[in-house]
């Protein structure tokens, strides 16, 4: 009988069990790292959004023809003694004036500007240049120097040929036009009235930074603020971010056309006493420039001194009492003449002021014969609306005024004339 050998077992090797659970877990890691890293790629080169190609072609056509206005005036030198008249010096006190002689510190400031045509003028504010020029004029200050830097790095020195202190405007021109880049393209003024909402574009000089852009929306239209031009002026509101040196520069649309001029701001003042954007910011309406650019072009200074008027002192009709209104007779809107500049445009024209007054509660209220509801057609609801339709012409031209008396209404042919200062 044959024997065999036993044959030795050895322990079989036994793949371990599957866990779906786990690899399941790993790919879902990997799937989802690689998913980020595409979208993460795909981003990166992704197409700009409508609005981003919009503001980013308006920034790369215009921002050329937007600069930074610099404004230097040297100390001007003064003596506490300058005023007192030289025979109440003792003689032998003369020989040491000099020595009280001080030099005031030098000023410097900046702004913002655009080119505004063809030949290179610029528009900026008036407030930006005035430390430069004698006080109510366009002549430069000795020692004064205004000039506008362009993106490219160009300094040009430019001369203020017109300002209009009415509307905080200012037109600039290069001393030479040579030195002004030659692809610079105007900026155009949009015709329509900006509408509450639309996307709006800031390009200027804040903190020195040139050529900053901010972006916004029409925040509100017709806002008056105090310190804005020597009348009332109809500013554009903004939430587009502008601060000290946007002043002067312009607010777009998204055409690329002019919808204001930058002009000042609701300041967010921090820990450091420095003004910045609140969101609150405010331009002078395109339209505005538009009716004071021929008169900038034509240079000098305008200011209400200066500037022809009706040469007449009026009050509201609405902020009449509606029971007094009603007892006079007096229509629900327009302007209520109050007072007649002798030798003024309306005397001439024979517009009559109030000759009495009622008493009313102790107050006594001005009774006008004449009150004016419309100029040139358009009708008139405060005095505003009558100041600045008549500021927007010059000496010589006609008004025709509504006038409504005693509840008859005429036609009066009004022009306009400067009412000498202090009349």
């Amino acid at each position: 009988m044959r024997r065999t050998s036993p044959v030795p077992s050895f322990p079989r090797f036994r793949r371990p069990a599957a866990r779906p659970v786990a690899v399941t877990a790993l790919l879902t890691v990997l799937l989802t790292a690689f998913v980020g890293f595409a979208a993460a790629q795909s981003t990166s080169y992704a197409p700009l959004l409508e609005s981003e190609r919009n503001t980013i072609e308006v920034v790369e056509r215009y921002a050329p023809s937007v600069v930074a206005v610099n404004v230097r005036v040297e100390g001007r030198i003064t003596n506490p003694l300058e005023d007192i008249p030289e025979d109440q010096i003792p003689p032998f006190f003369r020989e040491f004036l000099p020595q009280f002689e001080q030099r005031q510190r030098p000023q410097q400031g900046s702004g913002s500007g655009f080119v505004v045509d063809a030949s290179g003028a610029i528009v900026t504010n008036y407030h930006v240049v005035d430390a430069a020029l004698e006080e109510a004029s366009v002549v430069e200050r000795d020692g004064a120097e205004v000039s506008v830097t362009f993106p490219d790095g160009a300094e040009v020195p430019v001369e203020v040929v017109g300002a209009n202190a009415l509307y905080d405007l200012a037109l600039l021109v290069p001393e030479d036009g040579a030195d002004v880049p030659t692809d610079l393209r105007p900026i155009p003024l949009a015709d329509a009235t900006p509408r509450v909402g639309q996307k709006v574009i800031a390009i200027g000089n804040p903190f020195g930074f040139e050529s900053t852009v901010t972006t916004g929306i029409v925040s509100a239209l017709g806002r008056t603020l105090q310190g804005v031009g020597e009348i009332a002026v109809p500013l554009v509101q903004t939430d587009a971010a502008i601060n000290p040196g946007n002043s002067g520069g312009p607010l777009l649309n998204a055409r690329g056309e002019l919808v204001g001029v930058n002009t000042a701001i609701i300041p967010n003042v921090g820990a450091t006493g420095q003004r910045g954007s609140l969101g609150i910011g405010f331009a002078v309406p395109a339209s505005t420039l538009a009716s004071a650019l021929d008169g900038l072009r034509d240079g000098g200074f305008v200011s209400v001194r200066t500037r022809a008027r009706l040469g007449v002192t009026v009050r509201d009709v609405a902020s009449y009492p509606e029971a007094i209104r009603e007892r006079l007779d007096l229509p629900d809107q327009g302007v209520a003449i109050l007072e007649v500049a002798p030798d003024g445009a309306a005397d001439e024209a024979g517009l009559r002021g109030s000759s009495f007054g009622i008493q009313v509660n102790g107050t006594t209220i001005p009774v006008p014969e004449d009150v004016v509801t419309a100029i040139d057609g358009t009708p008139v609801e405060a005095a505003e609306d009558l100041q600045r339709a008549v500021f927007a012409l010059r000496e010589g031209d006609t008004v025709t005024l509504t006038v409504e008396s005693g509840g008859e209404v005429r036609e009066v042919d009004v022009t306009l004339s400067v009412v000498p200062e202090g009349d």
